[in-house]
This record gives C-alpha cells, structure tokens and sequence, in this order.
C-alpha cells in the first residue's frame, strides 16, 4: 500500500473515526521494540586490555617451507 493512498483514505473519514487512526497507529508503534543507541567508543578506552606478546611478528614454524 502506498503512503498516499492511506492518506488520502484517511482524509476521506469523519474527524472522530481520524482521531481512532491516530490512537491505534500510537498502540502500534508502542509494540515495536525501542532503538537503542549505538555508543561511540571512546579513545582509549581499551587501553590495557590487550596484550601483543613478545614475537608475535615471529615467523611461524609452519611456514619455514614457504619463506
């Protein structure tokens, strides 16, 4: 169904039935579950949590055919 066309189905009903179609759109939209906000991470805010280990940009044994 196009936007327009609900519009102009609405508009075509008595003032009370407009008011009707407003509460019932207002109990639909209180059913969808709520947006939560995405947080913007902060800078450093990891600091401390990760740890690179001593030769970690070691070549792996695995490899040694190939290098």
């Amino acid at each position: 169904m196009k936007i327009n066309n609900l519009h102009l189905k609405i508009d075509q009903l008595p003032f009370s039935l407009q008011e009707e179609v407003n509460i019932f759109i207002d109990q639909l939209l209180a059913k969808l579950p709520e947006k939560k906000e995405k947080k913007q991470p902060v800078y450093g805010s990891m600091k401390g949590k990760i740890k690179i280990l001593d030769g970690f940009d070691d070549p792996l044994e695995d490899f040694k055919d190939y290098i």
